[in-house]
């Protein structure tokens, strides 16, 4: 996740209509303090080098100090200790990010919730139970003994199979699929195409075939799971596939059967973990990284980006690299391995020098 996540975009002005606010209610509502003119309005989100005029901006990663001095912003929300020169409003609070995000909900309330009801076009099964609060979009179908909870949001296209249950205030945007049985807990998020309890992919080898087999385990999604953009979740070969209690998972991960993801984990895009492994609570997973089958990652452990996890993982570790070892022994290693044409060159040229000189 990049430390300037707003960088590269064109404010709030181009997205969803912004509630005004003075630079110093923002200061106020943050427990900052205001350098320059308290008074200007702010209407908008924008990263450094996009924002304009009544945009507000943010300084997290020194890497973009230096577009501080040249931004358009009408205020810039900068660390208690920040030292440089600013041609606009500074709001100086403890924590940047925190106090960025907190700010962007106050300016940028959700869209609206659509009106509970069901649209005309959705198909739903004469045994399901839907809570009259729940908003059913446009040709969602909903099969034998589903249950949906209180104001809970089905987006248009979703698909819900036999069994399923989901709890209160979910959203399920466009496209969602459960498979039989999958079980969602309370205020769980879940993003355009996701697709929860899926096959695992399980097959045996049967000569030069491969014979399939049965999985017919579910998946159990705790409460406050959000799940990003065409994540996968397999349901388990038997048993449970478990995604506890406030996990995060970004766009296009891969989670395999009989995976266990501890509370509070954050897996971001294109994590790929293999069937029975079990994740600790609060780990951390970089992009790309990938856990091989029946190995434990800890509780606190961080998994780098691109790092392929082939055993156990204690807990509170930070590992990085393939296989995957220790962080600081990973980047010592790619130095070294950064070095090895500089060294290919020496022992050629000391190879040279021993024919010469002969036996």
């Amino acid at each position: 996740m990049p430390a300037n996540r707003l960088a590269g975009t064109k404010g709030a002005r181009a997205g969803r209509h912004a509630i005004g606010m003075k630079a110093a209610e923002i200061a106020e509502r943050v427990a900052g303090t205001v350098e320059g003119d308290g008074g200007v309005e702010i209407r908008g989100l924008a990263g450094l080098r996009d924002a304009g005029p009544g945009d507000l901006s943010f300084l997290s990663n020194p890497k973009y100090a230096g577009a501080v001095a040249e931004t358009g912003a009408s205020a810039v929300m900068v660390s208690q200790d920040w030292a440089g020169t600013c041609p606009c409003t500074v709001i100086r609070v403890r924590d940047v990010e925190a106090a960025f995000a907190a700010i962007a909900a106050c300016l940028l309330p959700p869209p609206a919730r659509p009106a509970p009801g069901v649209h005309r076009t959705a198909v739903l099964a004469t045994s399901a139970t839907v809570d009259p609060s729940v908003s059913v979009g446009p040709y969602c179908v909903i099969e034998d003994g589903v249950r949906v909870g209180a104001r809970s949001v089905l987006g248009a296209g979703c698909c819900l199979g036999s069994g399923t249950v989901v709890g209160e205030d979910c959203r399920l945007y466009p496209h969602v699929v459960t498979r039989e049985d999958t079980r969602i807990g309370n205020r769980v998020v879940l993003h355009c195409g996701a697709v929860i309890g899926s096959d695992g992919f399980g097959y045996l080898r049967d000569g030069e075939r491969w014979r399939k087999i049965p999985q017919t385990g579910i998946v159990v999604i705790g409460d406050d799971v959000e799940i990003g953009a065409n994540v996968t979740i397999d349901r388990a070969r038997f048993g449970q596939t478990v995604i506890e209690e406030g996990v995060k998972i970004d766009n296009l991960v891969q989670v395999a059967h009989n995976v266990r993801i501890g509370a509070h984990t954050a897996l971001a895009a294109q994590v790929g973990i293999a069937g029975s492994s079990e994740v600790g609570r609060r780990a951390q997973f970089g992009g790309q990284a990938g856990v091989t089958g029946h190995v434990r990652v800890g509780d606190g452990a961080i998994v780098g980006g691109r790092a392929g996890v082939t055993k156990d993982v204690a807990a509170g570790s930070f590992v990085s690299g393939y296989p995957a070892m220790p962080h600081a022994q990973a980047t010592k290693l790619h130095a070294l391995l950064k070095r090895l044409p500089h060294w290919k060159k020496r022992i050629e040229a000391l190879e040279q020098r021993l024919k010469e000189k002969g036996p």
